[in-house]
């Protein structure tokens, strides 16, 4: 009896630790799992997708899971309401103008020097291409944010169109793109020769940069959050005309903020759109028609020699938590870590549109003959690094820079609608931009 009833209790007791034992998909339940929440939708969305399968499926300790949460604005706003009501992610998408914004937001972040210090991931701010390493990194030269997706504005040329105008060779100059689009609307008097996506970006930020001119003063922000906006210079006001200009002509479609433009160069309706370098992967997916993309135009008369461009795109940022583990940091850790590999950069760079991360990767692309096989697919990568950067093209770190941003395409509106001219829309800019500047800066100011 004592026997049977040892015999039962060994059974019983052997059953539990095999019960307990992980098996199969057991097993897997033992990684360990972060959330990674991102702003980019259509064909670039699926490759973020792609490459969190490519991390997830070249190790198997850690699963990330990657989480459409819409727009760049929506994804930052979200992520930092999550932070407030204790359950932020562990990664977000910020796009670039967020980053000041980002940085002022102190316990709610780890910077990427420290994330690597803690974890003993190794991420070295020196294989990165010099633009992109010094927006995402602090004043004594460390990464604050993990680069991810960094693009450049350019000029897509619908070649077919272009070449029916008689137009054989690409504009360099903003005065060439006039005369191209007079040639498309002589050919099509009803056809779209001009649009841009990101009016802001591109005609602000990105032309300020390649012709050497302040947006704001402390370096753009960079020295200080005591910047003040300088959208009153000589310079934007002789853009903003030739801009209306070219509206009054026909020349040109104001088509609305941010992405508002972005179809109408894919779909086939406007010869000439400025936009990210990152179209591209939509452009393969739905263009029907012969085309390129080079550098941004500049105007000759104010600057022979156009300096480099500016960075868009994203980065990611580190989010904290109370209950936050070591695991799960190591496991954002060595997600950074995957993405800048050689292989994984090259990869992510020739699907995307987006510019490299790192020199490796660059140098991969150009050995393996990217270039020579899609050319203009490095026009971004020549415009970013064409010039040293200046303090008036290193790039922005401006406060409540989104709101600036919308302020400045309302006043655009505006002149675009008639209600005022190029003069008025950039004083008013100016001003409404500078109350945002001074309350960000009373908010964050320590």
């Amino acid at each position: 009896m004592l026997r049977r009833t040892l015999l039962t209790g060994a059974c019983l007791i052997a059953g539990a630790i095999v019960a307990a034992i992980p098996t199969g998909p057991a097993a897997a339940q033992q990684r360990t799992e972060i959330q990674f929440w991102y702003g980019l939708g259509g064909a670039l969305g699926e490759r973020v997708q792609e490459q969190v399968k490519r991390f997830n499926d070249s190790q198997n300790r850690f699963t990330v899971v990657a989480t459409f949460k819409g727009s760049y604005v929506e994804t930052m706003t979200g992520a930092i309401a999550g932070w407030r009501a204790g359950n932020p992610p562990h990664i977000a998408q910020v796009f670039e103008v967020g980053t000041a914004t980002m940085m002022a937001a102190g316990p709610a972040i780890k910077p990427v020097w420290q994330l690597s210090q803690e974890t003993g991931v190794a991420i070295d701010p020196a294989q990165y291409l010099a633009g992109v390493r010094g927006y995402y990194s602090d004043t004594q030269g460390r990464l604050v944010s993990m680069p991810h997706n960094s693009s450049s504005a350019v000029m897509w040329l619908n070649l077919d169109t272009l070449e029916k105008a008689g137009v054989t060779t690409p504009p360099r100059t903003w005065a060439e793109v006039r005369e191209a689009a007079r040639k498309v609307r002589a050919q099509n008097p009803q056809a779209c020769a001009v649009t841009t996506a990101w009016p802001t970006w591109v005609m602000f930020e990105q032309m300020a940069s390649i012709h050497n001119v302040s947006y704001a003063t402390k370096a753009n922000g960079f020295e200080g959050m005591d910047a003040t906006l300088n959208l009153t210079d000589p310079f934007f006001l002789k853009h903003v005309n030739f801009l209306l200009e070219m509206q009054r002509e026909g020349l040109f479609r104001y088509a609305g903020r941010d992405t508002a433009a972005e179809p109408l160069f894919p779909n086939g309706e406007c010869a000439i759109s400025f936009n990210s370098s990152a179209g591209r992967a939509r452009i393969v997916n739905e263009a029907k028609f012969r085309w390129a993309s080079v550098p941004l135009p500049y105007h000759h008369d104010v600057i022979e020699s156009p300096r480099n461009g500016v960075i868009g795109g994203a980065s990611l940022w580190t989010l904290t938590a109370r209950n936050r583990t070591a695991a799960e940091y190591q496991a954002v850790a060595e997600f950074y870590r995957f993405i800048s590999q050689t292989d994984q950069d090259a990869w992510w760079h020739q699907i995307t549109g987006y510019v490299p991360l790192t020199i490796a990767a660059y140098e991969k692309s150009k050995a393996d003959g990217f270039y020579a096989r899609n050319p203009g697919s490095d026009s971004a990568i020549i415009q970013l690094n064409r010039a040293s950067p200046t303090p008036q093209s290193q790039g922005f770190r401006l406060g409540g820079f989104v709101e600036i941003r919308n302020i400045i395409q309302e006043e655009l509106e505006r002149a675009f609608q008639g209600q005022q001219n190029a003069q008025q829309a950039l004083e008013n800019a100016n001003r409404r931009g500078n109350a945002v500047l001074r309350t960000f800066e009373r908010t964050n100011r320590s």
